[in-house]
């Protein structure tokens, strides 16, 4: 699973995911990208679960990039407990994600390829996305 080797602080607050993407929502390494269209967080487990979706889809041909990282750490208290006592234990990591947010890139492959890729990808992730190219955006239509 993907988290940070180390943090400058191990817990943090909750934060708001308001607004759009201002940065990643552009697709900058390959020809296709899938971009969030609803603000959410996503864990570690399930970046991996689309990543190893694409690659097998592909069969280890093209090249796919992740482009969000999950650096939020996630507290959660035990069932059953009183409230009071400090803030619970780190869980899990997500990475938050705005809408507009270009995820995961590919190329490298076919049209069709790419886009089945993709949409096995997208079934993996807990927001809705929608699977947007290069070349449209060249055109100046933005996400």
């Amino acid at each position: 699973m993907l988290m940070p080797k180390r943090v400058k602080h191990r817990k943090q607050f909750r934060g708001s995911m308001k607004g759009k993407a201002l940065r990643g929502n552009t697709v900058s390494n390959g020809e296709f990208g899938l971009a969030a269209t609803e603000p959410c967080w996503i864990k570690s487990n399930q970046i991996e679960a689309a990543r190893i979706a694409m690659t097998r889809y592909i069969k280890r041909g093209g090249k796919v990039w992740i482009k969000i990282f999950p650096d939020k750490p996630v507290t959660t208290k035990p069932a059953e407990t009183r409230m009071g006592s400090g803030k619970g234990t780190v869980e899990f990591w997500v990475a938050v994600v705005k809408p507009g947010r270009v995820m995961f890139e590919i190329a490298g492959v076919p049209e069709e390829t790419a886009r089945e890729a993709l949409r096995l990808a997208m079934h993996k992730l807990p927001c809705k996305c929608k699977i947007v190219t290069r070349a449209e955006q060249e055109g100046g239509e933005k996400i």
